[in-house]
């Protein structure tokens, strides 16, 4: 997982990707919330999907740019938080959310809140307790993202988070390996005993 920096020209423009961009893994990418000077860089990662983790509506810009590039929006409105907030992420909605992430026929994806920092943050990290990533591991990505304003409920959430569920109503994902120019292990949902995902908010 690295940080990206860019700063491509292309005829008359610079492609300027969203604040807090980066790799989660080949075909998974996370950042802040896209402005229309981003698009020209989003246009380059041919997505599929984007999983958005705020309440608020999708701005009209944002919601004709995916119009125009087939792109489908999951949307999973979760709450802002601060660390006194005594208000916990729903374990159910990030659940959700994980399916869609680990299905590879979304891949591209781009997962994003407001800064790509908390809600992103505790998904991802979720993510890689799924991937099995030791605690400390997905705790030092999770801070190297969040910055000086890392939340210690979201580590708490992460922490407790029970990937274990996940096995009940997932029970036929199947390992694969295929992706974009790569061996890596991949995650796809088996074609039976799965409801594919038919709404795009939650």
């Amino acid at each position: 997982m690295f940080m990206v920096k860019v700063d491509v020209e292309e005829n008359d423009g610079v492609l300027v990707p969203p604040a807090n961009f980066s790799t989660v893994e080949d075909g998974i990418f996370r950042s802040g919330f896209p402005e229309p000077s981003n698009f020209g860089f989003l246009e380059t990662l041919n997505l599929r999907s984007i999983i958005y983790l705020c309440p608020e509506a999708y701005p009209q810009e944002n919601m004709d740019f995916v119009d125009a590039h087939n792109i489908k929006l999951f949307q999973f409105g979760i709450e802002g938080k601060t660390d006194s907030s005594s208000t916990s992420i729903p374990s159910y909605t990030v659940t959700q959310a994980l399916k869609v992430l680990i299905d590879v026929r979304n891949h591209p994806v781009l997962i994003h809140c407001k800064r790509g920092k908390h809600r992103t943050g505790c998904l991802v990290g979720c993510f890689r307790k799924l991937q099995t990533w030791c605690l400390s591991s997905v705790f030092e990505e999770y801070k190297r993202f969040a910055g000086v304003k890392w939340r210690a409920n979201d580590l708490r959430f992460i922490e407790t988070f029970e990937v274990m569920c996940l096995r009940q109503c997932l029970y036929s994902i199947i390992y694969q390996y295929q992706g974009y120019g790569s061996n890596k292990r991949r995650l796809l949902y088996g074609e039976e005993g799965i409801q594919k995902p038919k709404i795009e908010s939650i």
